[in-house]
């Protein structure tokens, strides 16, 4: 009798390549933004999509604050149609990143989430900005 982890067997490594070869193209970890956010100038525009109030306690330094219910057409002008947008929330035990990327999407934006969000920047260890200046990584 084969083990839980086993019942299901794995995908082909074929299929395994591309599925994880293509989360890749959704997805941003805390560690290569926290890199990333150090190299001048940004290819990016990193949002924190929580409430104006979470963004004030803390927030990745280098965000700007968006909650994803103001991502309309209007608020997203200000920002050339092929600029890639990383998104973000508490962690995973939130979907605000996800209807962020869902709306974004829906506007023919280039999006990816960071996973793990401010929880899976905690747990990098790295820094926090505070208020309501975006702040910047040091480093």
């Amino acid at each position: 009798m084969p083990s839980l982890v086993a019942t299901v067997p794995a995908a082909k490594s074929a299929d395994a390549l591309c599925h994880y070869q293509n989360k890749l193209k959704y997805e941003a970890d805390c560690w290569d933004t926290h890199e990333s956010l150090k190299k001048k100038p940004h290819d990016f525009v990193l949002l924190d999509v929580r409430a104006p109030s979470l963004y004030l306690e803390s927030h990745v330094p280098g965000a700007l604050n968006l909650p994803h219910g103001k991502m309309i057409k209007r608020n997203m002008a200000p920002w050339p149609a092929n600029t890639l947008f990383i998104v973000y929330c508490a962690g995973p035990h939130c979907n605000g990143a996800d209807k962020a990327a869902i709306r974004l999407a829906e506007l023919g934006r280039p999006v990816k989430i960071m996973i793990g969000g401010m929880a899976g920047w905690a747990d990098e260890g790295f820094e926090y900005a505070f208020g309501k200046d975006p702040g910047q990584i040091n480093g």
